[in-house]
């Protein structure tokens, strides 16, 4: 998973971005409005966090711009400002859901699944695919009620591709998802992982589970 932080509070940015990768989430920081618009724009991310008391755009006009903009990534406000006006016309603009300051990092993963589960379509937080278990919430794996041990990133990839299923996802969206700012697209990171996970899913199936569509991406089977 990747978010977006955009606050201009650097000390709550970092505290935020701790916790988040304390759950293994990828998190890029924007200190600016503009920044975070940019970033927003032109990245995929899995969710959003929007500061609306920016010093150089408010969040409301990036919340606008973005959904005019078409970018549909789900996006919780977080904000100091606890008018019901204010939320209301936060969640009229497109927002998915509202956060006041101070909040707890355990409601705010919470709230990350729970948008993240409905974006995708979701009721309940498990993705099954055939005898293929995926919980995002306790990040595990299950095949034909068999737990698979995977490596963080490794279960980052397969989440990216389950949540697709069943689209061929190419290696630069996964890329995107699984990764931050920092990523070098040249490094063999990616298809050192990719190549540990498709191996520990085809030991555990005894089978292909998982499919490199020539050209394409990648692509789990049922």
């Amino acid at each position: 998973m990747r978010v977006l932080i955009i606050e201009d509070n650097q000390e709550l940015s970092t505290s935020m971005k701790a916790g988040l990768e304390q759950e293994k989430i990828s998190v890029d920081l924007a200190y600016t409005g503009i920044t975070g618009e940019e970033k927003a724009f032109v990245n995929s991310y899995d969710a959003i966090l929007l500061d609306l008391n920016l010093p150089d755009k408010d969040g409301l006009e990036i919340l606008s711009f973005l959904r005019q903009s078409k970018v549909e990534t789900p996006i919780i406000i977080i904000t100091a400002r606890d008018e019901i006006q204010e939320r209301a016309k936060g969640l009229d603009f497109g927002a998915d859901d509202y956060l006041v300051k101070p909040f707890d990092l355990l409601e705010l993963n919470a709230r990350l699944r729970a948008i993240i589960r409905r974006f995708h379509g979701r009721t309940t937080p498990q993705i099954t695919i055939g005898k293929l278990v995926v919980n995002p919430v306790c990040r595990q794996v299950i095949y034909d009620q068999k737990v698979i041990s995977l490596k963080p990133k490794e279960y980052d990839i397969l989440l990216c591709i389950v949540e697709n299923y069943p689209a061929i996802v190419p290696i630069a969206k996964i890329a995107e998802h699984v990764y931050d700012d920092d990523f070098d697209p040249s490094s063999s990171v990616l298809r050192v992982h990719m190549a540990r996970l498709k191996k520990k899913l085809a030991d555990a199936a005894d089978r292909e589970l998982l499919k490199n569509i020539r050209s394409k991406g990648y692509q789990i089977c049922d």
